[in-house]
């Protein structure tokens, strides 16, 4: 029996069945209506079965063929016509909108969420985002990633990973037969080469200088500011402090995991300069240490937005650098002038030092020698330390 063609699914008419062999046909029922037809045997019954592919008009030749080959090895491993005609069929964007549900509540980063969403649905739906899933390929997702691959590398690199992560979820829900299609592309997409975004820093050195200036400057986010520099926190770490998290008896902050981006709880000892930025602000909430004068909806107080710097360092007329880029200074300062280790420096900052087994082992936080540095770094910051004084290893 000759195959059919292109042409030929395209001119035949007449009702029938027209076979292209294997058990594919191409059905014409008496409307006109042209559809396509797996028929198999199913081996354990030994009964035939007809599968329908889809429309003619939605399904070309080649997939159909190729839809008819993957169903002939599912019934030939095993697979059940009956469960596999009942499968749900979801879309991309179906897909991707349970994924996201699902990582929801592991993300604590608001935006983070957002984000991974609305790049989805601005870069990849547009492609693909209402097809079948199992029907799109490793060239469908070379198309949507090839126009921003170089020129929002970042961007595109973040989208192939949550495409991936889309098709993984698939793969294993059973809603996707073939590999993740992300997988094909190592070779596909030209290396781009980056360099490292490191967040503006202010030098170290100018820290008092401006640590002078922000101290006559009213307001809240002046005093978060000043609390941020010279306890090396990340903003929001700091924006949203409760008082409940603080033992000012002990001079301790303790940041709860929740809040940081290493979900690992952070102790911070406060030097005699951060504890008296406490002081300022007692008083202005009863929850919030630094409340925005904003309120919330419901009228309770809510804390500050990070938008807050941007207008304080208009009016200081000061630019070039972040307010992250406050830890990179900290961070150069431990080097080149307190001298500390490394591994004191990256406590200090939160972050995590050696491979897996060395921070199996390396249990002590190095609190007390980190209270040391910090009171140093205090007085630094506030212009009270002129001279450098290099720190004692233990």
């Amino acid at each position: 029996m000759p195959k059919l063609t292109a042409r030929k699914v395209e001119t035949l008419k007449q009702p029938g069945m027209y076979g292209d062999g294997d058990g594919l046909y191409l059905r014409i029922g008496p409307t006109g209506a042209k559809s396509w037809i797996l028929r198999v045997v199913v081996p354990l019954t030994s009964k035939r079965r007809d599968l329908g592919l889809g429309s003619a008009a939605l399904v070309s030749l080649a997939e159909a063929r190729e839809k008819a080959r993957e169903l002939r090895k599912f019934v030939r491993d095993g697979g059940d016509p009956d469960a596999l005609r009942k499968r749900e069929h979801l879309t991309f964007a179906e897909a991707a909108k349970r994924v996201h549900a699902q990582l929801l509540p592991t993300w604590k980063n608001k935006k983070h969420a957002e984000t991974w969403l609305t790049s989805i649905n601005t870069y990849a739906n547009p492609h693909f985002g209402d097809r079948p899933i199992e029907t799109v390929r490793t060239a469908d997702v070379l198309r949507a990633l090839t126009p921003i691959w170089t020129e929002k590398h970042e961007t595109a690199s973040r989208l192939k990973q949550r495409i991936s992560t889309v098709f993984d979820w698939a793969k294993g829900s059973g809603h996707y037969p073939h590999e993740n299609p992300v997988n094909g592309l190592k070779k596909a997409l030209p290396i781009v080469r980056t360099a490292d975004n490191h967040m503006a820093a202010l030098p170290w050195q100018d820290v008092p200088n401006f640590m002078s200036d922000l101290a006559v400057r009213e307001g809240t986010s002046a005093r978060t500011l000043e609390f941020i520099i010279l306890t090396g926190v990340r903003s929001g770490e700091a924006r949203e402090a409760r008082w409940a998290e603080f033992d000012l008896e002990a001079e301790t902050w303790i940041i709860p995991a929740g809040r940081m981006k290493r979900p690992v709880s952070h102790r911070v000892p406060l030097c005699k300069e951060a504890l008296a930025v406490l002081e300022n602000v007692k008083g202005l909430d009863r929850d919030w240490v630094f409340p925005s004068r904003h309120r919330a909806k419901d009228g309770s107080a809510k804390p500050q937005s990070n938008m807050v710097f941007k207008s304080l360092y208009g009016r200081m007329k000061v630019e070039g650098f972040t307010t992250h880029g406050f830890r990179s200074a900290f961070r150069d300062w431990c080097s080149e002038s307190a001298h500390a280790e490394r591994e004191l420096a990256e406590a200090a900052l939160s972050h995590a030092t050696g491979n897996a087994v060395e921070r199996a082992y390396a249990r002590s936080d190095l609190f007390e020698r980190r209270r040391k540095l910090m009171d140093q770094w205090g007085r630094f910051a506030a212009g009270k330390d002129g001279n450098v004084v290099r720190l004692a290893r233990a």
